[in-house]
């Protein structure tokens, strides 16, 4: 493929072909003095490490580093916030159960980057269609309290038929512990009092995530 500046390269042969370094000068489309915007835009991903550490970093991580000002942060933090928009609109349009990634690429883009624990319920129809999206509970960077009365009384007020319960642990590392597994138990089981389905809980991690219906714990 010849070389192609990365708008010429997009209009030509589609996004779909353009590396990380070419999409990401795209949205910032200017670079500094003496360094041009695929220059800027590689020196960014080799700092950060990635697209995605570089596209969830926070404030005073973006502009600690050369290059990066307030304006093309708000141009970061736009694109990023499009994104988590994008994967929500996707999910609330479809049905969870027939489209398993884009449940996860949601809660991926809403919680990978906290640096505290979340708690998040979402309320499901008897179509598996979305009622609601509730991040209910949230914590500390090793613990968040889950209290399952709050979760039911929720899922009674939406009428809700079905729940996938989600939360992330900031460290990165999606594997559940004990606390989790226990906290599962206990909804569930309220869950079945009340004839509703507990249909998952994922587990999110930095790239990463753990499924209790994958892993057969449900």
């Amino acid at each position: 493929m010849e070389q192609l500046r990365p708008r010429e390269k997009l209009i030509r042969h589609g996004a779909e072909v353009l590396t990380d370094t070419e999409l990401l000068a795209i949205f910032l489309r200017t670079g500094l003095a003496g360094m041009g915007v695929m220059a800027l835009s590689e020196m960014l991903l080799k700092q950060f490490g990635s697209l995605y550490a570089l596209m969830s970093a926070g404030e005073d991580d973006y502009l600690a580093v050369r290059g990066i000002g307030k304006a093309k942060m708000t141009q970061l933090q736009a694109v990023a916030e499009l994104g988590r928009r994008y994967f929500q609109a996707q999910m609330e349009a479809g049905n969870l159960l027939e489209s398993p990634q884009i449940t996860l690429n949601y809660l991926s883009s809403q919680l990978a980057h906290q640096e505290r624990e979340i708690f998040v319920v979402i309320f499901l129809d008897n179509q598996h269609r979305v009622l609601s999206v509730q991040k209910m509970f949230s914590g500390s960077l090793n613990s968040v309290e889950v209290h399952p009365r709050e979760i039911a009384r929720e899922a009674l007020k939406f009428n809700a038929a079905a729940l996938i319960l989600a939360h992330n642990h900031p460290s990165g590392h999606a594997e559940p512990s004990l606390a989790d597994k226990e906290v599962t138990g206990q909804i569930q089981n309220v869950c079945m009092l009340l004839n509703i389905r507990l249909l998952d809980h994922l587990v999110i991690g930095k790239g990463q995530y753990v499924s209790f219906a994958e892993r057969g714990w449900l």
